[in-house]
């Protein structure tokens, strides 16, 4: 079984509260749940802290998501959690600040993670907020037996970059279609003020586009606002 797991909490230092922020009336989380969907999967999971579930609890239902709260700091325990309750066996790992995650892209990472029987699969040379991980369950629950430090437990996936001797791990270049080729980067996260006021003027321009969610379009977009 593969599930979509996307983590998300309310609280942020350097933009508060930006999980409700509103791209086009409705709130971003809602708006990265939308792109999601169009990801084949098995099961879609919001995976929140204790104190984000009535907050979240109303937009995971209306987006088809069902959801689980676990520890605030310690990720890796909530994605662990997920794939117990859920008996995963692969998790397509996406975090709640990025709502122009290229979903062509993120099929083909999955499908290539599941043909090599890959513990850890993620494009490397993506747009930052472009891209997920495809992690199997099982390397998932061995981090969280393994990972000592708090770095490792909150943001998932670092303990298995750090042991290749352990995991199979398949990081490679995306296609040139997906890469960013910019002589200044292009930033699709949302994490700060201008990150946000950025993200409404991409939507904006990608709305009306039957093709908003692939990586190409989103590029090209993005270098014409």
């Amino acid at each position: 079984m593969t599930a979509i797991v996307l983590q998300a909490r309310l609280d942020s230092q350097r933009l508060p509260g930006k999980s409700l922020l509103l791209l086009d009336g409705k709130p971003l989380v809602f708006r990265i749940m939308e792109a999601l969907n169009l990801i084949s999967a098995d099961a879609r999971i919001l995976a929140c802290p204790d104190d984000s579930v009535l907050s979240f609890a109303p937009l995971a239902e209306e987006a088809g998501f069902q959801i689980i709260s676990g520890p605030k700091e310690d990720v890796l325990a909530r994605y662990c959690l997920a794939v117990r309750r859920f008996s995963i066996k692969r998790v397509i790992r996406a975090t709640a600040d990025n709502p122009f995650v290229f979903t062509d892209a993120a099929a083909a990472i999955n499908a290539e993670a599941a043909a090599l029987n890959a513990d850890y699969a993620g494009y490397s040379g993506l747009p930052v907020g472009a891209g997920v991980e495809s992690v199997s369950a099982a390397a998932l629950l061995r981090a969280e037996t393994e990972a000592a430090s708090a770095f490792e437990r909150e943001h998932v996936c670092p303990y298995l970059y750090a042991h290749g001797e352990l995991f199979r791990l398949h990081r490679p270049l995306a296609p040139l279609r997906w890469q960013d080729r910019n002589s200044v980067p292009i930033r699709l996260t949302v994490d700060t003020q201008e990150d946000y006021d950025r993200a409404k003027e991409l939507y904006a321009a990608l709305k009306n586009d039957p093709q908003r969610h692939m990586g190409h379009t989103i590029i090209k977009r993005y270098t014409e606002i």
